[in-house]
């Protein structure tokens, strides 16, 4: 670039020169061409400046992205990063990551995706797992959609697969411009980006792994007391930053002693563990359910009201209510339900809501009781 700005500066001297030795006319007619000549080779030198900035900082900034994913443990985080670095490719409009978690479920983490286009993206037309190599798909769309410049033409899908040969899942590129395809160059920064996070992808798993044994109660496979107050202040703090509703069920199975007392506290961890599966099969997937401590079970509801609590309780009372216990007894639950006031902390919440555990005890058990504000 150095030389091309001194070459033109040489030949503005030259032109300059023989101009002088043109009579007066040829040399105003000379002059001004010559000028408006340097000034489209200026503004072409400039453009071909600005883009090479461009590319180098993106290409850093791709890179240090990349750099990043090793130190990321945390799955969540580490999605994050491959999504950003994957975007920093021109070209693409979205993201998605798929990871297989085996027995059918996956981990799906998009970018630069709508609503709509999260809860159903675009698939790769292939069944199962991508065989190797890239697949470029081409999206068609009827005639009322074809001038909608919002929708996602077409697809670039990378299979990620691990050092061992194991299929990991898949990461896919998304653009909405007609007619575009993925120049050799882009498709191979996708396939570096792929490369990179696979290693990061088994690191942050197995981190996952380790920590879901240290937060998880062994006898009911609830979260455990740690966890239930770790998780409830961030929650709280969360809630109270963006303005958004937080509910809080704490649950204690009533007379529970006297079940233990008449069957044994064996056959009793037995019971309790039947009792915590029906409680884990009504809770919905953005709640977090942990044990509290001894028979006693909480469940942090984001995003949601008292009244939402009190609904999920209905259906935690009717599934444990026709659970069957040896003696022919049945098991019964009282509970106590808080949502976050505007500056409360964790720890104001849950004395609300066990407090309204202990009223509804009082008020003959078997029921759920809602705090007060």
């Amino acid at each position: 670039m150095v030389i091309t700005a001194a070459a033109l500066l040489g030949l503005a001297g030259v032109v300059a020169y023989l101009l002088a030795r043109r009579p007066a006319t040829t040399r105003d007619d000379r002059l001004v061409e010559a000028v408006h000549e340097m000034r489209t080779r200026m503004d072409v030198l400039g453009r071909d400046l600005s883009d090479a900035l461009e590319r180098a900082e993106r290409e850093s900034k791709r890179n240090r992205f990349l750099s990043d994913l090793g130190s990321s443990i945390e799955f969540d985080e580490l999605l994050d990063r491959v999504l950003d670095a994957a975007l920093e490719v021109p070209g693409f409009d979205a993201a998605m990551v798929v990871l297989d978690e085996g027995g059918g479920a996956t981990t799906v983490a998009t970018r630069g995706m709508t609503q709509e286009e999260a809860a159903h993206p675009p698939s790769s037309g292939t069944a199962g797992t991508l065989p190797a190599g890239p697949i470029t798909v081409s999206y068609r769309y009827g005639a009322a959609d074809a001038a909608d410049t919002q929708l996602i033409r077409g697809g670039l899908f990378m299979p990620l697969v691990s050092r061992d040969g194991n299929a990991l899942g898949s990461l896919a590129l998304f653009w909405r411009t007609p007619g575009y395809e993925p120049s050799a160059q882009r498709l191979s920064a996708i396939e570096q980006i792929a490369a990179s996070c696979i290693p990061a992808i088994e690191n942050a798993r197995r981190y996952r792994e380790a920590r879901q044994l240290a937060e998880t109660d062994a006898l009911t496979g609830f979260f455990n007391q740690r966890y239930f107050h770790e998780t409830l202040r961030r929650e709280a703090l969360r809630a109270q930053r963006y303005d958004r509703r937080l509910a809080l069920l704490i649950i204690d199975l009533d007379d529970f002693k006297a079940v233990n007392d008449r069957i044994g506290h064996l056959a009793g961890d037995a019971v309790l563990a039947q009792v915590a599966e029906r409680l884990r099969n009504e809770i919905r997937s953005v709640d977090m359910g942990c044990r509290v401590g001894g028979d006693e079970f909480g469940v942090i509801m984001p995003e949601s009201t008292a009244e939402d609590a009190a609904q999920l309780f209905q259906r935690m009372h009717d599934a444990v209510a026709s659970m069957p216990v040896p003696g022919g007894s049945r098991v019964r639950v009282s509970a106590g339900i808080a949502e976050l006031r505007h500056g409360e902390t964790a720890a104001g919440l849950f004395e609300r809501a066990d407090s309204a555990l202990y009223r509804a005890k009082e008020l003959g058990k078997d029921r759920a009781s809602v705090a007060n504000d």
